[in-house]
């Protein structure tokens, strides 16, 4: 080989490592209090895991309970060390939002920011090196919320549903409690009316109501001694969604009531769930 032709290949080898750099996998991160509103409530942590790729990485979103008047992301910190340990292709977002009161953020507030937070994670996806492959995981109130979110808004599409004893017809919920209790006026609050006087809200705000044939698979978990939110409102939400062909699957704890979950049953449940994503899923 001469001088000059050993060079020239020198310079070759050189120039393609220079660029064909070894891309480096993204640490974890956590993002706490990441705001998706103008609002102090409109806030959420975001917790990104190591290696993620926008072709891999899912994205799983908290919604906490509280009977949209209370509660807190804060609701599911004992949980995210058993979600991320199961589920470690996921980034996981836990979510606030504007609870109701008396004189403010009466429904559909809590509905507007449930969209507003979907759309901001959509939106920042590319961002955060993640997919726009959705699932939704709510408790009680926030299981509502991530019902009425997956089956009431075609875009984004939500893969899936985790549903831990949410609300999905509010009127029946409305009749199923005592005249004039605390959580019939709660609701009454939180609908600026009761269904008689405020009808057309009280069915907008009803996730059964806009079940078809595309809505979301939908996991269901619901304690039998429920009396916050009758395992009825779940039953007939499984049937619904059989009746339209839509895979779901519902999971009843006997003798469990709302909110009482010990750690074995939540461990069950994760389990339950880790294998019906990865049957519904892609």
């Amino acid at each position: 080989m001469n001088k000059l032709v050993f060079i020239l290949l020198t310079i070759c080898l050189v120039s393609c490592k220079k660029t064909n750099p070894v891309e480096q996998p993204w640490p974890s991160e956590t993002l706490a209090d990441i705001s998706y509103g103008s609002d102090a409530a409109q806030k959420m942590d975001i917790y990104l895991p190591a290696g993620r790729s926008v072709d891999s990485t899912r994205l799983m979103i908290l919604v906490h309970g509280g009977g949209w008047n209370s509660g807190d992301k804060s609701d599911f910190t004992s949980n995210l060390p058993s979600l991320r340990l199961k589920f470690p292709n996921y980034a996981i977002a836990n979510i606030n939002y504007r609870l109701a009161t008396i004189t403010a953020n009466h429904f559909p507030a809590q509905e507007n920011d449930m969209k507003s937070a979907v759309d901001y994670l959509v939106q920042k996806a590319p961002n955060y090196r993640i997919s726009q492959k959705i699932v939704l995981v709510g408790a009680s109130a926030g299981a509502h919320l991530a019902l009425l979110q997956a089956y009431k808004y075609s875009y984004p599409k939500i893969e899936a549903v985790v549903d831990f004893f949410g609300p999905t017809d509010i009127a029946d919920l409305h009749n199923f409690y005592r005249s004039g209790s605390e959580y019939q006026n709660g609701l009454q609050i939180l609908m600026n009316g009761s269904p008689t006087t405020n009808s057309f809200l009280y069915e907008q705000s009803s996730p059964i109501k806009y079940i078809t044939s595309q809505s979301s698979p939908t996991i269901i978990f619901h304690g039998s001694m429920d009396n916050v939110v009758p395992v009825a409102e779940s039953m007939t939400l499984s049937n619904k969604l059989s009746s339209f062909g839509v895979a779901n699957e519902m999971i009843r704890y006997p003798n469990v009531g709302h909110e009482v979950w010990s750690l074995q049953i939540m461990n069950e449940a994760f389990s339950k769930i880790e294998s019906f994503l990865k049957a519904n899923v892609n």
